[in-house]
């Protein structure tokens, strides 16, 4: 071995991640001045290896603010600050990675159909904030971004959509060096965040690759970033880009946001995310919980002598007879109609000439059966005899009786009104993908399909069916085709979550007068909870039909509408935050 070599292989040895190169009590030699801290917004992180006194650490660490999320990492000895606080304190189950940034290999693909850069407005600032809502994290707070855009500490990068200058995905980067003279030279990456409604593939990766970029061209020696330890898309990704496990460990607080992670599996764990987004509201108001079906979504919220079983937003204050009314397209139809409310022209199907008739007249159809939910079932914007024939079928699959019901075109409004007052309302947008000129159709479908299901637990896929197949042949495709790069294809006419549909907040932009006629709705069927499914040519305007009304509407992806909360309120009102408390 030269003598290069063996420079190298020290090198290599004095980076290893054994014990000895991990002790992060600090030399005789070193001086690192004050603890130190960084205000990221959402919390504080603290340098544990800059705190002497574990006492002092454990005691910073529960000065916490309300409502913030501090974390304390590169501690040498977590064991022993968690010792001075044992009740308020937890080891937080997140792995450690670092990326030695002199090893790191460039990408020379470029993003398709979106762009990375640096936050530069007050605007940004608050879609930051919204996609970070929308994930379930602690928001650092609009103003607190943009008071930030110039620190030499906190540098945000954003992921901007090339089509409508949206932005789809976020990423923190902190400068060790900047922060307190680190005399690792390091940085580290914090909250990323990226829409789980992005059409586009890489946005992750490409957001990590800027942060890595920037201080790799900073002459940082590494960056280091905490991930739970169950995420194992993102653990994967990680690994892709050379990041390495460290054992450097974290400590948080034990608060309301934090508590999945140290209460261990409980038995509302199997519920599904609109169930879940409930169960969790009535956690944080100290509200008992009896599972009765995780699986089919069944719950019993307690409080003193009060006891309301739960269906997700289901309720037993929504009577039999309320329920039966919108389980019915039907009958809704009447209801409505009879209270004034504009609907489309139906008729239920008697007989394969009969319907002919009817699509002949009309031009286009929807064809669903009576009774469903979920989508399932439905044919939209039919056209000719032998598709509508198909959409019967399908249909009947699902339940004997089966309405055809005039197209109408437009946006697909969702209104949820709780206790006669408008909650939130969304824009519902069907499944579509994005050609890279290299896939197949299939294969965009199926790879959309599994970011949709792990941005939703599970609950948002595109069905590889008949339908999916019709819609793709009348945009003039085959399933095995490439779809050319950047070109979008709608891929089911319908827009349910369900079904690979997308959901965007418009509640903000609500037409009082479409407000007003979802309020009416609810009060002709009677119900305390629904959905009200509109088409509408703008959320703006006042021009609606509604198309049906539903009985258990997901309280989930209404981010950041207060859903649940007014959900809570509606069974528990003695629960209920005062405006004087707020």
């Amino acid at each position: 071995m030269n003598t290069k070599d063996r420079i190298h292989h020290r090198l290599e040895r004095s980076r290893a991640p054994s014990v000895k190169n991990w002790d992060r009590r600090p030399r005789a030699d070193q001086e690192l001045g004050e603890s130190a801290t960084v205000d990221c917004g959402w919390g504080r992180l603290l340098f544990g290896q800059t705190f002497t006194d574990p006492m002092v650490l454990a005691a910073a660490l529960q000065d916490e603010r309300p409502g913030k999320r501090d974390v304390a990492l590169y501690l040498s000895d977590p064991h022993v600050v968690l010792s001075y606080a044992p009740q308020d304190l937890f080891l937080d189950p997140s792995h450690t990675f670092r990326l030695w940034l002199e090893r790191y290999q460039s990408c020379q693909r470029r993003p398709k159909g979106f762009q990375i850069r640096l936050l530069n407005s007050r605007a940004d600032a608050e879609a930051i904030q919204r996609l970070y809502i929308a994930r379930g994290m602690v928001p650092p707070g609009a103003d607190f971004i943009w008071d930030h855009r110039t620190s030499k500490v906190l540098t945000y990068w954003v992921a901007e959509d090339d089509q409508d200058g949206s932005l789809l995905g976020v990423v923190t980067g902190v400068d060790h060096a900047a922060a307190f003279d680190d005399p690792e030279n390091g940085a580290s990456l914090w909250a990323l965040s990226v829409d789980g409604q992005a059409p586009y593939p890489g946005i992750g990766e490409a957001l990590v690759r800027q942060v890595i970029e920037y201080f790799l061209a900073r002459g940082r020696s590494f960056l280091d970033l905490s991930v739970i330890h169950d995420n194992a898309n993102a653990i994967r990704l990680y690994q892709k880009l050379g990041f390495e496990r460290i054992p450097a460990f974290a400590l948080k607080n034990k608060n309301a946001f934090n508590e999945p992670l140290f209460m261990g599996r409980q038995p509302e764990g199997d519920l599904n995310p609109y169930a879940s987004i409930i169960v969790n509201e009535a956690r944080r108001r100290g509200i008992g919980i009896e599972v009765i079906d995780a699986s089919a979504g069944y719950f019993a919220l307690v409080l003193g002598g009060r006891r309301i079983v739960c269906r997700e937003s289901l309720s037993e204050l929504t009577s039999a007879v309320a329920m039966s009314r919108c389980d019915d397209k039907a009958v809704t139809h009447r209801l409505l109609r009879h209270a004034g409310l504009r609907v489309p022209e139906q008729a239920r199907f008697e007989a394969l000439d009969q319907a002919e008739a009817f699509l002949s007249r009309l031009g286009s159809l929807v064809v669903k059966p009576a009774r469903g939910e979920q989508g399932a079932g439905i044919s939209v914007d039919v056209r000719d005899a032998e598709t509508l024939e198909r959409a019967i079928a399908a249909a009947k699959g699902v339940c004997e009786t089966v309405i055809l019901e005039e197209y109408v075109e437009g946006d697909d409004l969702r209104i949820v009104v709780i206790d006669s007052q408008v909650v939130a309302a969304a824009i519902r947008r069907p499944a579509q993908i994005v050609g890279t000129g290299q896939h197949s159709i299939r294969d965009l479908i199926q790879a959309q399909s599994r970011r949709r299901r792990a941005a939703t637990g599970g609950e948002s896929a595109i069905p590889m069916d008949s339908e999916t197949e019709r819609c793709v042949t009348q945009a003039g495709y085959d399933l095995d085709d490439l779809l050319p790069e950047g070109e979008f294809l709608q891929v089911r006419k319908t827009a349910n979550l369900h079904t690979g549909g997308t959901i965007h907040d418009v509640t903000a932009d609500l037409h009082p007068r479409l407000a007003e006629a979802a309020i009416a709705a609810a009060r002709a069927i009677d119900i305390p909870v629904t959905g009200l499914d509109m088409i509408v040519p703008s959320v703006g305007g006042t021009d609606y039909v509604i198309i049906e009304a539903n009985e258990r509407p997901g309280l989930a992806n209404h981010e950041p509408q207060p859903t649940a909360e007014r959900f809570v309120d509606l069974l528990f009102p003695q629960t209920a935050a005062r405006e004087d408390d707020t």
